[in-house]
């Protein structure tokens, strides 16, 4: 069954890139399947730092070839960009090595103009979208009006149908919106150099579900790369503050068009603390509302995040923006696990926990019911849409001052650094194979 599925189980940000680069090195095919350009995996190789948006991580390694399944929304001009800026740092990028699903769904300007709207329009209500467009993108897939890179084959009835597409959100954003200054778009401009586009992409466009499956047939690996986290699943996560595709593993299959006989390991991908980008609930967050006059919250908040000065810091990749942080919460990993069917984790940036004098990880919630008695609970009764009043119910764990970004081993490591990751394999039920003690590719320890 060689099929690796590589998810996030927090909020996205988990640092899913630098795992998927490490595990491609068997890997025959690296194959995104969900979301869009609002996803980003960031790959750190000798000193050269790679930011990809659409283009699964893996496709660094030579000898990969990179799917951007159907799952995916895309947006063309991303892409290219990000074609180009692979190929002056050196990587080969070509029909042969990528290849782009018949049938996964284009984002025009006319989805970012909708995005933009909607967004402006809730107020203090927003959702927090990255404003890429990618929730109508899926809104017009769902509806049935949505353009797929197929079109892009036939350069007639694709201008055809791009230049209807603007006029006819042109008269929506008219209708629905009097109450913004939208400029209307011009269609048959956009329509011309979404030909150009279609030009170049054309080689790309391929049958990836036969691809992969014949692939599979031949004992070849295929590594599944998802994109955001569990918790901003349309369906399982913290709904309405979600993404608008299916993040979780059987979002993969679906996403590529592959049957779930193949599936061999579903790795799961957690920060050793919490972080999360957007608006939405976070019971274990640190120096966030109700809590920013509190200089200790707020200290400790500042050296989880770091200051922005390097791609190591809690900054997001696509928006830019500061990530909320706190402690890890393992009722929302034990929820992720059970729901992607994890069967191992990779514990990522260890090393930021170096200089505090304890640690925290949150076990339980607690909240009071209708009846004004106060429960605790271990696991989400209902998922995790509505997390309003619960408090976190925290165990204590001494931190350690020595820095371990030079250890290589897992023996090197402190005994309370030891304690700690053990300790999250206790409370989660599944083995932690791997953690990160730093940026680069190198900065990997295996548990032995």
């Amino acid at each position: 069954m060689p099929l690796d599925i590589l998810v996030g189980a927090q909020w996205g940000d988990e640092g899913k890139g630098r795992m998927v680069d490490l595990l491609s090195v068997q890997a025959d095919y690296v194959a995104r399947y969900n979301g869009g350009d609002n996803a980003g995996h960031t790959v750190n190789v000798g000193g050269q730092t790679f930011k990809l948006h659409l283009i699964p991580s893996g496709i660094i390694h030579s000898h990969t070839t990179g799917v951007i399944g159907n799952g995916v929304v895309i947006n063309p001009l991303i892409l290219l960009n990000e074609i180009q800026m692979l190929r002056q740092a050196g990587v080969s990028i070509n029909p042969d090595r990528l290849h782009i699903s018949h049938a996964a769904h284009i984002i025009t300007p006319a989805c970012i103009a909708e995005d933009r709207a909607r967004e402006q329009a809730r107020g203090v209500d927003k959702i927090g979208t990255t404003l890429r467009g990618i929730g109508p993108a899926y809104t017009h897939k769902a509806n049935r009006t949505g353009l797929r890179m197929e079109t892009m084959l036939n350069s007639e009835e694709f201008a055809q149908a791009t230049q209807a597409d603007i006029e006819e959100t042109n008269q929506t954003l008219n209708r629905l919106y009097t109450d913004q200054d939208i400029s209307p778009m011009d269609a048959t401009a956009i329509a011309n150099e979404y030909c150009q586009y279609a030009q170049q992409l054309s080689p790309y466009i391929r049958d990836i579900s036969l691809i992969l499956n014949e692939s599979l047939i031949k004992k070849r690996l295929v590594l599944a790369e998802g994109a955001q986290g569990t918790l901003l699943d349309l369906d399982h996560g913290t709904y309405p503050y979600v993404t608008s595709s299916n993040t979780i593993s059987a979002g993969a299959l679906v996403g590529l068009g592959i049957g779930a006989n193949w599936v061999r390991r579903i790795i799961g991908v957690t920060k050793a603390f919490q972080t999360r980008v957007g608006d939405g609930p976070f019971p274990t967050e640190l120096g966030g509302k109700g809590h920013v006059d509190d200089p200790e919250q707020v200290a400790l908040a500042g050296h989880l995040r770091g200051t922005g000065a390097n791609p190591w810091d809690e900054f997001g990749t696509t928006t830019g923006r500061p990530r909320r942080v706190g402690w890890l919460d393992l009722v929302l990993l034990r929820y992720a696990i059970r729901i992607n069917g994890i069967t191992d984790l990779t514990l990522t940036k260890l090393d930021i926990l170096s200089g505090l004098e304890s640690l925290k990880i949150c076990n339980a919630y607690r909240s009071v019911n209708s009846k004004g008695q106060a429960e605790i609970y271990k696991d989400l009764p209902m998922g995790p849409g509505n997390l309003t009043g619960v408090e976190p119910v925290y165990e204590m764990l001494p931190g350690w001052q020595q820095k371990i970004r030079d250890l290589t081993r897992w023996e090197q490591l402190p005994a309370e650094a030891h304690a700690y990751v053990l300790r999250i394999q206790e409370l989660s039920g599944v083995p932690v194979q791997m953690v990160s003690v730093g940026p680069e590719r190198s900065q990997i320890i295996t548990l032995t």
